[in-house]
């Protein structure tokens, strides 16, 4: 890396932080200027979730870091045309741990292009990194990588990038079954989709949600404009969480048919003795009165067939999302 000056690492600074003037502040409304920066903290923490994701994944498959020392190391055969999910570090003069400064999962541009910008000073990346280096914010600086698929690679596309459509079922019928009801648009292509379910979890109020209930000037009344119906029922309910239970690879049918071969045909020939995704699809279309059935909800992607027959997507979906697939067996 070449030297820079202190003006230049000056101007460099001005164009990592991209932040607007005290002028081009006062220029944007109040209200205008309010919703940009709700925007940019929405998309940056959904940012920072995607990159601490892979963090877990890189972390999880247990990599070795690689000590940086030329970015021409970058053209070599064996990284020049792979996909990877890939991470850099670095440490410090005071601490040799390393720490993570940024990941991601290079699924469109090939690995060694990929690294080549975030150790060259000329791109944006490396001009950071560079930044950091001459001003002895860091010591060394260091990458990892994990070699991905291309089936792989649209693998955690799915988990990262996909969002969960919910089935809708039917009312009862015949007494007390119910038949899902699938959306349009599932592709008439091959491709990867996974099922899950609903997991709405309770525990019990917490001593500060307890003492927000009760009105301080009332003696020990309970105040019930401001009592929520959770607190009424002495329970917290968390945030939704949909769990991961199957993954389906739709290589020789497409995925609308499998799809339907999950959710429409076993409800008509279900058996006690059935096991596995479509067991549990038909038990919860059996419902006790006045019950509604467990919520299901899918997702999937689209990949040529040629390359679903490659990578290990089970493991690879599995490692993501921090727990075993129950009906991937």
């Amino acid at each position: 890396m070449e030297d820079y000056s202190q003006e230049d690492w000056g101007n460099h600074s001005q164009d990592l932080h991209g932040y607007p003037t005290d002028q081009e502040l006062d220029e944007i409304p109040i209200t205008k200027r309010t919703l940009k920066i709700k925007q940019e903290s929405s998309e940056e923490a959904q940012k920072r979730d995607i990159m601490q994701n892979i963090v877990q994944i890189l972390e999880s498959v247990q990599l070795k870091w690689e000590l940086f020392q030329s970015w021409t190391d970058f053209s070599r055969l064996h990284l020049s045309n792979k996909l990877a999910i890939f991470g850099i570090g670095y440490n410090t003069r005071w601490k040799e741990d390393i720490r993570y400064h940024y990941a991601e999962i290079s699924s469109q541009v090939p690995l060694g292009k990929r690294l080549r910008e975030y150790f060259n000073s000329e791109k944006p990346e490396g001009r950071i990194i560079m930044t950091r280096v001459q001003k002895m914010n860091w010591k060394n600086v260091y990458y990892k990588f994990l070699e991905i698929t291309i089936s792989e690679a649209r693998c955690l596309e799915l988990h990262m990038e996909i969002d969960w459509i919910p089935i809708a079922h039917s009312k009862p019928t015949g007494g007390n079954v119910v038949q899902y009801l699938l959306p349009g648009g599932i592709p008439k292509s091959p491709g990867l989709y996974a099922i899950g379910y609903e997991e709405c979890i309770e525990r019990p109020l917490s001593p500060h949600m307890e003492q927000r209930s009760l009105d301080p000037g009332k003696e020990g009344r309970v105040d019930l404009e401001t009592l929520s119906p959770q607190a009424s029922l002495q329970v917290e309910i968390e945030p939704t969480r949909i769990t991961y239970c199957y993954l389906g690879i739709a290589e020789v049918r497409t995925l609308q048919q499998c799809l339907f071969l999950h959710f429409q045909a076993n409800t008509k020939t279900f058996s006690k003795d059935w096991v596995g995704i479509n067991g549990f699809l038909s038990q919860n279309c059996i419902v006790d009165p006045g019950v509604s059935p467990k919520s299901i909800y899918i997702k999937f992607v689209e990949v040529e067939r040629d390359f679903l027959s490659a990578g290990s997507l089970v493991e690879c979906l599995e490692k993501a999302i921090g727990y075993p697939l129950k009906f991937n067996n």
